[in-house]
C-alpha cells in the first residue's frame, strides 16, 4: 500500500494566516517552525514514524524549510508545479485590503473564489493553477516508486493550501480545508482514498 502524507507549511513572517502570499517567497516565522516540529512529532507518534521513500516540496522557502524540519532524509525533491497560485495584484494583502483597493475585482473574486474561470488580476487563473498542479501530481507519482515496485511505501509533500487541496481533489475528489500546519493522509490500495483529513490536534498548544 502507498501512503501519501501532505503537510501545509506553518505560519510565516509574512503572516500567511491573514495575507494572500502565493509567489511571495516569505520564510517561516518562529511559530511556523514550531508548527512544523509539532507536525513532525504527530507523524512520528501516530502515523508510523518518519521513514519516507520520497520527500516532495514546493520551491518556495516556507515549504522547503518545513520539509527539512519534518523529514531528515532523504533529501527533498523540489517540484516547481507545486508552487502556490500566483495571486497577482492581491499578493501580500489581507482580504480587507483587497476589498478596499480593488472593490470591483474583489466582488468578482468573492462571488466564486475557486471558480476555474477566475483569474487573479496580474496573476494566474484557477484553471491554469489546477492544470499545473495536476502535472505535478503525475510527475510526483512517477518519481515516487519505480514502475513495477511492490510493497508498502510512503511519501510526504510539504506545500501550500491551494496545492494540497488540488492534490487531494485530484486523487480522491475530497475537499479538505488545509489549515496552516495541518496534515492530510491519503492511502492507495487499488485506488486513492482519504485516510484522514484536516488533522490539527497537534497544533492545539503550539507556541512560538
Amino acid at each position: 500500500m502507498k501512503t501519501l502524507i501532505l503537510v501545509r507549511h506553518g505560519e510565516t513572517e509574512g503572516e500567511s494566516s491573514i495575507r494572500y502570499h502565493g509567489r511571495n517567497d516569505v520564510p517561516l516565522s518562529e511559530l511556523g517552525r514550531a508548527q512544523m516540529r509539532a507536525a513532525r512529532a504527530a507523524i512520528d507518534a501516530h502515523h508510523g514514524g518518519l521513514a519516507f521513500e520520497r520527500v516532495f516540496t514546493s520551491p518556495l522557502i516556507r515549504a522547503a524549510e518545513g520539509a527539512r524540519i519534518i523529514a531528515d532524509e532523504p533529501p527533498s525533491l523540489t517540484l516547481e508545479e507545486f508552487a502556490e497560485v500566483h495571486f497577482g495584484d492581491f499578493e501580500g494583502l489581507t482580504r480587507e485590503e483587497i476589498r478596499a483597493r480593488f472593490p470591483d475585482e474583489y466582488a468578482r473574486w468573492r462571488a466564486d473564489p475557486l471558480s476555474p474561470a477566475y483569474a487573479y488580476p496580474g496573476g494566474e487563473s484557477r484553471a491554469a493553477f489546477a492544470t499545473r498542479v495536476e502535472r505535478g501530481v503525475a510527475r510526483m507519482l512517477s518519481l515516487w516508486t519505480p514502475q513495477g515496485a511492490l510493497g508498502a511505501t510512503r511519501a510526504i509533500v510539504v506545500a501550500h493550501r491551494g496545492v494540497i487541496r488540488t492534490i487531494v481533489q485530484t486523487l480522491t475528489a475530497a475537499e479538505p480545508e488545509v489549515e496552516l500546519g495541518s496534515i492530510q493522509i491519503l492511502e492507495h490500495a487499488g485506488a486513492w482514498t482519504p485516510a484522514a483529513l484536516d488533522l490539527i490536534a497537534h497544533l492545539t498548544d503550539v507556541r512560538a
